[in-house]
């Protein structure tokens, strides 16, 4: 089981941005001193939900600061970027890594966003696909041609290759993230690990794995890809010596945090979105996560692994929204969980 974190550089009221930046920063710092697998970096645009506006630059940050956890962007938004230049950023921190770098892509929401980069509302109601295609050729392929359509362009040589790191992998892992069955049946059509979001439980997470799975037998994938795709389970997690206590922590600092958030969206087209109730949103978080004692932590992400499947975790730590409770809750994830799942 590996287990890592999940950093938002979230922004809780009464906060700058700078100080979310820098508690994300320094949780992935503590998060290899503690022993974690991995961190997981979200992305987002003028909200403060996430501060981050682009998850592989963060990346490329952290792979410099650390030298042995793997980093991971959840996701980086492929809707408002060029499948090509993403590409040739992951290529470039999978090489000057070692290897350490995974590119987690996803499709975002029909927000402003779309506008500003000026990629359209297409790109993320039709367009996803062929962008997704693109960028998986890229990490592969040593020449590469646009398709036509959005991206037409003759061949031009990969530079750098993926697999001119000095590592064992061909280039950096991709995955995608997954909230329906269309998207599981993308990504499990080429052979792409799915990242599962923390607002779904181990039941509706092991359905979605066995569709995985069904599409990806269909789609004549490997048999050996089949059996271990590496799929990434993101959740909560915070630690205290009584549940109630973790649980308290919480609820009183991230409703906060979900309602000047989620209520920053705007969509680009003027559709209504509904959010969610922020603490009936925490609270739902509470109980389908490792919130609480070491033991129960420990017990609730070997359950996970058991009904689903997944061995990968991303767990988000900065629920407390404080900097050395953070540092604190992820040294004792380390410390206190992580010897019990071994």
């Amino acid at each position: 089981m590996r287990v890592g974190s999940f950093v938002l550089a979230a922004q809780f009221p009464g906060q700058g941005q700078g100080e979310a930046l820098h508690r994300a920063v320094r949780s992935a710092e503590v998060a290899e001193e503690a022993g974690l697998d991995s961190v997981w970096l979200a992305e987002h645009h003028f909200v403060p939900y996430g501060t981050c506006p682009s998850a592989i630059t963060l990346a490329a940050l952290l792979l410099g600061r650390t030298r042995r956890i793997r980093v991971g962007t959840a996701v980086s938004v492929l809707p408002t970027t060029h499948p090509v230049a993403l590409g040739e950023q992951a290529a470039l921190l999978h090489v000057t890594s070692g290897g350490r770098f995974s590119l987690g892509v996803g499709r975002g929401g029909p927000w402003v966003d779309l506008e500003v980069f000026g990629t359209g509302l297409e790109a993320y109601e039709k367009e996803y696909p062929e962008s997704l295609d693109l960028l998986a050729r890229w990490l592969r392929e040593p020449a590469v041609a646009g398709p036509g359509g959005r991206f037409s362009f003759r061949e031009v040589p990969v530079v750098p290759r993926p697999s001119e790191s000095l590592s064992e992998t061909e280039g950096p892992e991709l995955l995608v993230a997954c909230t329906s069955p269309a998207s599981v049946r993308m990504a499990a059509e080429r052979g792409l690990p799915m990242l599962l979001g923390m607002h779904v439980g181990d039941e509706e997470k092991a359905e979605m794995v066995s569709l995985w799975r069904q599409h990806a037998r269909a789609a004549g994938r490997p048999p050996e890809e089949i059996a271990d795709p590496g799929h990434v389970s993101a959740g909560v997690c915070q630690i205290a010596d009584r549940r109630t206590e973790a649980a308290e922590t919480l609820l009183k600092s991230m409703p906060g945090w979900l309602k000047q958030g989620l209520d920053a969206h705007i969509t680009v087209d003027g559709r209504e979105r509904r959010m969610r109730d922020p603490l009936a949103y925490t609270e739902l978080l509470c109980g389908l996560h490792p919130v609480g004692t070491p033991r129960l932590c420990a017990d609730r992400l070997a359950a996970t692994g058991e009904r689903t499947g997944v061995s990968r975790f991303a767990l988000l730590v900065e629920g407390s929204g404080d900097l050395a409770a953070t540092e604190e809750n992820v040294r004792r994830l380390g410390a206190e969980v992580l010897p019990q799942l071994s």
